[in-house]
């Protein structure tokens, strides 16, 4: 998957999943989403994780900072382009993105915008080399979602407190390509 795939793939299903439990993945798994975020599992069973929700027709990619095992470093991004199928990657670390887009895979650089001294470092050190995609946290700024549409240049997905159709539009109107959530009422929208 390149990120142009990704971006039709949204353009059809712009809600994501995002799991972080296996009752989750068995929830996502039997939803109408096309795309997962795994946010949780180990290096023993990742693997097994992705395998599964791809044979189940849907595509996926891995939170690097949260599968258990996996160091803050690039052999993390290493590990999950040799070692499974993932389609892409998610971190908050852009040396681990970077690395992901150097291996071929889509990487999102997910951002907690908790101030404004945060949302002022987004605008200043983004890196365009650094990732494909920007995730958002939280998801409920319309207003921010559209000023860093402009400032990065990267499409952005929404995530983070979203959990009804109003929060869904809200972000896609401002400008996101997505909404990411791990509510699955909201998956089904």
């Amino acid at each position: 998957m390149n990120c142009a795939d990704l971006l039709d793939l949204l353009a059809d299903g712009p809600v994501i999943a995002a799991v972080k439990d296996d009752a989750g993945l068995d929830a996502a798994l039997n939803s109408d989403v096309s795309l997962l975020f795994l946010l949780y599992g180990d290096i023993l069973t990742i693997d097994s994780m992705v395998a599964k929700v791809h044979s189940a027709g849907k595509k996926v990619f891995v939170h690097l900072d949260l599968v258990d095992g996996l160091s803050a470093r690039e052999v993390a991004a290493d590990f999950i382009a040799s070692h499974t199928a993932a389609d892409g990657v998610i971190s908050t670390k852009p040396a681990l993105t970077r690395r992901a887009r150097e291996l071929g895979l889509v990487a999102i650089q997910r951002v907690f915008l908790l101030d404004s001294m945060a949302l002022k470092n987004v605008d200043r050190h983004f890196s365009q080399e650094s990732a494909d995609l920007v995730e958002v946290l939280p998801g409920l700024m319309p207003k921010i979602i559209r000023r860093l549409c402009q400032s990065t240049g990267k499409p952005i997905i929404a995530g983070g407190l979203i959990s009804d159709k109003e929060d869904v539009t809200g972000a896609l109107s401002a400008g996101a390509v997505a909404v990411s959530s791990t509510n699955p009422a909201v998956w089904d929208m």
